[in-house]
């Protein structure tokens, strides 16, 4: 079926408390006290729970009965006054009313604009080292005010317009400030262009495909379809076209509130100094109060890898899908790598994994990534060599097909050597922060990413902060996501206008739009357990299986897992993971629950074990 990619790069993961309108106000209703978010179904279901501070590795294991629900702790009303003009050409009845809405974005934020309590988490302490941070946010700037700064040609410039740095300037607008923009390629970045935009248009075509060619599926919904087939050029126009519309609405978005989009590539030339202009012309030279360094990564080559851009490729050439070979090697089996394997075999290619580790897809949760395997990589034309290297690629020429040397892992003996059509390195990403100008203010980059504070603040080579730079995005390598560069530069625009904001990367969510998808937010089971090792406290998992989902079977999609990771002491969730149908949809409802800091509430009795859980309407019963 059609599915909705609802979780895309520019989603974002705070909800706000019920909101109503009061003489041209936005009023946050008080919360009750636990407010379930409401729990669906029951499902019989597994809850493990160890001792991490106990010297005995073993874990403790029993069944009882858990009735699970996420509550949310109360929070007091709340009025956010907005005296702003309606820029929109809403009716006028309604005017005043959609225009306060659009200050309404969060994003993951720690955020005090709707006073939300955190369980007594934060202490006075840390509430007045923030409250100090924010006088000197305030003295920085002219009165704490948003207007224009004297002396300056804009209050802040961001080099790099890529979806981290679109939303940073949409925002820094909404908040009064004069702000260009400035971009040395095309507007949109690598997520637009050669990233999250047209990977989801093949996407859609692999899922359609799937469910074309899936005659057993077909049958058993009573359906009945003629034999699938696929335009190869009409596939790679839709990615194309879509990417194009997208860019073409982000550039027209920024100009129609009045950013100035600077053409050129751009560099620090001193503190609140940039230089921009095209390769071989004049530069010009602007001043700014405040610069966010927004340019993003690259595809990571290993050395030894010949890349020839036509059989052999990155994510940035298959995307234009020029050609689908018959037998395909994808060095990588994370996101990127995990995602293309789907469109390839959809499209009717043999895939072949080549993992440097000793199992496939590393970076996700081992128990998604086992049962994934099973789901996403057995029954497909895929085979795979992990605990391998490919140390040499060599593209094909001259009737030879592409040779991949692998080397093993450890020993670097050569183990074997692989001949295909094509091969696909999806080996990871690596920051875009060359030719940037850092030597002008004394910064030195960490393996090409540029060292910041959690407040995305620029860090110099001793460790001091560059006072008016931040960098957020692929640049910093803290999460590599676009969304996450997105959210992390509203936080530094609410910074800059003089609010203390840290964003909880841990809340943001990541999804692998496979079919069926994966979605994750928070921490593994293993990165869990390590936390839970070294502060001393226990750890618990409850489980659920789509098989006892009456809409995922009503959809024969009964193949899937949830889980839950979290505390059983004070129910702090500490990550989520979720296989099966639409399940970057449904994370973000424990996106929701870790930004807000809600709990879940645990009722134990030793009897067979029930999982109450909590998720979207339309995934239950």
């Amino acid at each position: 079926m059609p599915r909705s990619n609802v979780t895309d790069s520019l989603t974002h993961t705070l909800i706000t408390p019920p909101l109503s309108f009061n003489n041209g106000t936005i009023e946050a209703k008080p919360r009750e006290k636990k407010t379930s978010l409401t729990s669906f179904f029951i499902l019989q279901t597994k809850t493990t729970t160890s001792s991490s501070s106990s010297s005995s590795s073993s874990s403790s294991s029993f069944t009882m009965q858990a009735s699970i629900s996420l509550s949310a702790v109360s929070s007091p009303s709340t009025i956010i006054n907005n005296n702003k003009s309606d820029r929109g050409g809403a009716p006028s009845s309604i005017s005043n009313k959609s225009t306060n809405l659009r200050n309404l974005r969060f994003c993951g934020l720690r955020t005090e604009a709707l006073r939300f309590s955190s369980s007594n988490r934060i202490d006075l302490s840390k509430q007045q080292q923030q409250r100090r941070f924010s006088k000197q946010v305030f003295a920085s700037s002219s009165n704490g005010s948003t207007s224009s700064s004297k002396g300056f040609d804009y209050d802040l410039v961001i080099i790099g317009a890529g979806v981290g740095g679109h939303g940073a300037a949409l925002h820094a607008v909404e908040k009064g400030l004069k702000t260009a923009i400035i971009e040395g390629d095309v507007v949109g970045g690598t997520c637009v262009n050669r990233g999250c935009v047209p990977s989801k248009a093949l996407l859609a075509v692999s899922g359609r495909m799937r469910e074309y060619q899936n005659e057993h599926h077909l049958k058993a919904l009573g359906l009945q379809v003629s034999a699938a087939g696929y335009d190869r050029q009409g596939v790679a126009d839709h990615a194309n076209n879509l990417a194009s519309k997208i860019r073409s609405n982000l550039t027209n978005s920024m100009k129609a509130i009045g950013v100035d989009i600077l053409t050129g590539f751009g560099a620090v030339l001193g503190p609140q100094k940039v230089k921009y202009g095209k390769v071989g012309s004049s530069e010009n030279v602007i001043t700014a109060k405040n610069i966010i360094i927004a340019t993003g990564s690259v595809p990571f080559v290993p050395k030894g890898i010949e890349v020839d851009g036509k059989t052999v490729i990155t994510s940035d050439h298959a995307l234009k899908l020029e050609f689908v070979p018959d037998w395909i090697a994808i060095v990588g089996s994370g996101y990127i790598g995990l995602e293309f394997s789907d469109v390839y075999t959809a499209l009717g290619s043999e895939v072949t994994f080549v993992e440097a580790l000793d199992q496939l897809m590393p970076g996700f949760d081992p128990e998604i990534g086992k049962l994934a395997q099973r789901i996403l990589i057995n029954p497909r034309k895929i085979d795979y060599h992990t605990g391998v290297f490919a140390s040499k690629i060599t593209p094909a020429k001259d009737g030879k097909p592409v040779s991949i040397e692998l080397i093993d892992a450890k020993t670097k003996e050569l183990k074997h050597t692989l001949e295909v059509d094509a091969a696909l390195i999806a080996t990871g990403r690596a920051p875009f922060t060359k030719g940037l100008g850092l030597e002008n203010i004394n910064v030195e980059t960490q393996r090409g990413f540029i060292p910041v504070t959690e407040r995305m603040q620029v860090l110099d080579k001793d460790g001091n902060l560059v006072p008016n730079l931040y960098c957020i995005g692929d640049a910093n390598g803290k999460m590599m996501l676009a969304h996450a560069a997105s959210a992390q530069g509203i936080s530094v625009v609410e910074q800059v206008c003089g609010k203390d904001h840290v964003l909880n990367h841990l809340s943001i969510p990541a999804a692998c739009f496979t079919h069926p998808e994966i979605s994750m937010v928070g921490l593994t089971e293993p990165q869990a357990r390590e936390k839970a090792e070294k502060e001393g406290f226990e750890v618990s998992i409850a489980k659920t299986s789509f098989k006892a989902n009456t809409k995922a079977l009503a959809e024969n999609e009964g193949e899937g897992l949830a889980k839950l990771i979290y505390r059983p002491d004070n129910g702090e969730i500490l990550g989520v993971h979720i296989l099966g149908l639409h399940a970057a949809d449904l994370i973000h409802e424990a996106s929701n629950a870790i930004a807000l800091g809600t709990r879940i509430q645990v009722n134990l009795q030793r009897t067979s074990t029930y999982l109450m859980f909590c998720t979207l309407p339309h995934f239950g019963c």
